[in-house]
Formats: structure tokens, sequence, C-alpha cells
């Protein structure tokens, strides 16, 4: 991740990185506690995080609107198509790190409008399986068919080793706090 180092490309903008810069000296400011320098970066990156998921929320809620979908819908339309086979809600919720409560909210309202189906679980009585519905295939496809040139246009200027890197790290630091609260991927 050369193009990385020193901070030189942390952030798209100049104001990002200012903006990090303050929030970061202001928490130092208000504890008597002294960062890492890793501990110092690992913040400043979790900050770009949350910054960059309510950009990517938008983006997204944008991109899908005129399917009549949110990035919340798009997100658990996703991970119901991207399973092996259809699961349960909770087990959904937990692999995109959320409530189930909130994914079953979303869940029923997607089964209301004929997108997903309620499978009978053989494992749970309780806890019924969702699956897409042919109708929920095509508007996930045609989801797909938005994403695809805007996520192409969004990766120019970047190397694919950078987003591999930058994904790794992610990865790391996912695990460690699946591994912290004991909650599995």
């Amino acid at each position: 991740m050369n193009s990385f180092k020193n901070g030189d490309m942390l952030s798209f903008s100049a104001d990002n990185h200012f903006d990090n810069v303050l929030s970061t000296n202001y928490a130092i400011g208000m504890t008597k506690k002294q960062w890492t320098k890793n501990g110092e970066a690992v913040t400043a990156l979790i900050l770009d995080v949350f910054r960059l998921n309510g950009r990517l929320v938008l983006a997204g809620d944008r991109l899908v609107a005129d399917l009549g979908l949110t990035s919340a819908r798009w997100q658990i339309l996703g991970a119901i198509a991207q399973a092996e086979k259809p699961d349960s809600v909770a087990s959904h919720a937990r692999t995109m790190g959320v409530h189930r409560q909130g994914v079953q909210r979303i869940a029923n309202e997607l089964e209301k409008e004929g997108i997903v189906e309620f499978r009978p679980n053989p494992q749970h009585k309780r806890a019924h399986l969702v699956a897409l519905t042919d109708k929920g295939q095509e508007l996930f496809e045609a989801a797909i068919t938005l994403q695809v040139p805007w996520a192409n246009d969004l990766s120019k200027g970047l190397s694919t080793d950078d987003i591999e890197t930058a994904q790794e790290v992610i990865k790391y630091l996912k695990n460690r706090l699946e591994r912290a609260s004991g909650s599995p991927d």
C-alpha cells in the first residue's frame, strides 16, 4: 500500500484530512491517556470509515432510489442474494454485523412487496429461512447493473494492490472486533 504511507493519501481531500486531525486532536485533549502511534492511526482510520460509511449510504440511496430501494434494503437484498443457500434473518444479521431486529423489519417489508419469501426452517420452528423471489432476484440484478459502472468509476486512480491492502486492513480490524466481542462472522 505504498501510496498510503505517511498519510499522503489517507483522505481523498485536504478537508477530510484536516477534519481527521482535528477530531483526533480534540479527542486527545479530552483524555489524559495518550495513544500509541498505531492507536492514533487506527483512530483516524475509524473516523474515516465512519465518514465513508455515511457517504456510501447516501450514494447507495441515490443509486437505487428509482428501483424503490434504499441502501439498507439493498444491503439486505445483497446478503440474501449472495448466500449459498436460504438462511435465517439472524444469520444474515450476524454476517452483516447488524442487529437482527433491523434486518427482520426490512425483511418483513420486502416479503410484503413480494421481493423475498420466508420458508420453513427444518432446524428451527420459529426462525424461518429467507430467500429471494424471482422479483427479488430481478431487483437485485437491476441494482448491480447500476452499481457496476458506479464502482468502476469510483475506483479510478486507485491500484488494485492498494484496494486489496485496504480490504485486508478492514478485514483484520473486523476480525479483531468480532473476537473481542465473542461474535462470529
